[in-house]
């Protein structure tokens, strides 16, 4: 599981630009699957036999895509300017190494030194019109010879394992729930089930609103990382979830209100099987079950996250024995739905 997941968490799959995290998906479990589709907006739909026919039509869930930056313009000194793709909060940007293009283009996000400001200036977050990037071009043209305006960024894809069972990568947010999917369907399945690897989660949840019109799953299983709060500048109910607190079971974000006899049965297979758990004390986020929940003649909808602190930055970090407990309780919905 980890090795997947460190695997999936080093390729590049800003919004939009799923490709390569979809081929690597698709040569693992080509070999395993009985149906396989890529549909016009980029998801990957899987169909997998396992020993029963559920009386429900299945369907678990994980998106490809990660958040990242858009190239906007080259400036006549060879810098870029960019925009989001997908939410980032500015202060992780500062200095961080990044990737350009599918090429692999390196470079630097910079912004003014700090002995050249005000002590004004200083006291506000550089905005993000005053950020660039260099790639070690040295004019316009030199840098239009390397990059195209639209080409997507996406941040440094170094993988570290740290103290007592942690994680650190870029886009564990949803790399865990996709390598979840990929080792599932490499396994034999209790029951049968469709696999929807889905794009550009990050900006609205809009592949996930194709795929399910076109799987239209009865239940659905939604396999994610979510935001831990659990530093020292929050506190109590604000800290969301925590890191090592337990695989997240939320009953509500903004986006949906999940189902209550599928929580109820997430919950009491977690503690039948002694697996930590948790929900969230905040309602915020959302996740693709919004847009599945709401297709066709609607869906029964669950999720089971992983907590992740720094989400959506180049230093997500999250215990490695929640991502193998993902597994875990995928797995035992699995079983439970061929009954």
């Amino acid at each position: 599981m980890l090795d997947t997941l460190e695997t999936l968490c080093c390729l590049v799959g800003v919004t939009g630009g799923e490709e390569e995290v979809r081929d690597y998906i698709l040569e693992r479990v080509m070999p395993y699957a009985d149906e396989v589709r890529t549909d016009p907006m980029g998801n990957l739909l899987v169909f997998k036999k396992g020993a029963v026919a559920p009386s429900r039509r299945i369907m678990l869930c994980a998106h490809m895509d990660e958040v990242g930056l858009i190239v906007t313009s080259v400036t006549e000194e060879g810098y870029l300017r960019f925009a989001q793709a997908g939410g980032i909060d500015r202060r992780v940007l500062m200095g961080k190494r990044v990737f350009v293009g599918t090429d692999r283009l390196p470079g630097v996000i910079g912004v003014k030194a700090v002995h050249m400001t005000t002590p004004e200036q200083r006291k506000n977050l550089p905005e993000m019109k005053d950020m660039y990037i260099d790639i070690g071009a040295g004019s316009r043209r030199q840098a239009e010879a390397l990059v195209k305006v639209g080409d997507l960024v996406s941040f440094d894809d170094t993988v570290v394992r740290f103290g007592n069972g942690f994680i650190k990568a870029k886009a564990i947010d949803d790399r865990t729930g996709c390598a979840v999917m990929v080792e599932l369907l490499e396994s034999e399945l209790p029951c049968d089930c469709w696999f929807a690897f889905t794009v550009q989660e990050e900006v609205g949840t809009r592949g996930a609103a194709v795929a399910a019109r076109t799987i239209d799953p009865q239940v659905a299983l939604v396999l994610e990382g979510t935001t831990a709060a659990d530093i020292p500048a929050a506190s109590g109910a604000d800290q969301v979830c925590k890191v090592g607190g337990g695989l997240v079971i939320p009953f509500m974000d903004r986006g949906t209100i999940y189902n209550r006899e599928l929580f109820q049965t997430l919950t009491r297979l977690a503690d039948e099987n002694g697996i930590p758990w948790q929900t969230k004390t905040m309602i915020a986020g959302g996740t693709d079950a919004s847009a599945i929940q709401r297709s066709g003649e609607g869906t029964a909808v669950a999720a089971a996250s992983v907590a992740i602190r720094n989400i959506h930055s180049p230093a997500c970090v999250a215990k490695i024995s929640e991502c193998e407990n993902q597994k875990r309780l995928a797995e035992l919905f699995l079983r439970e739905m061929a009954k």
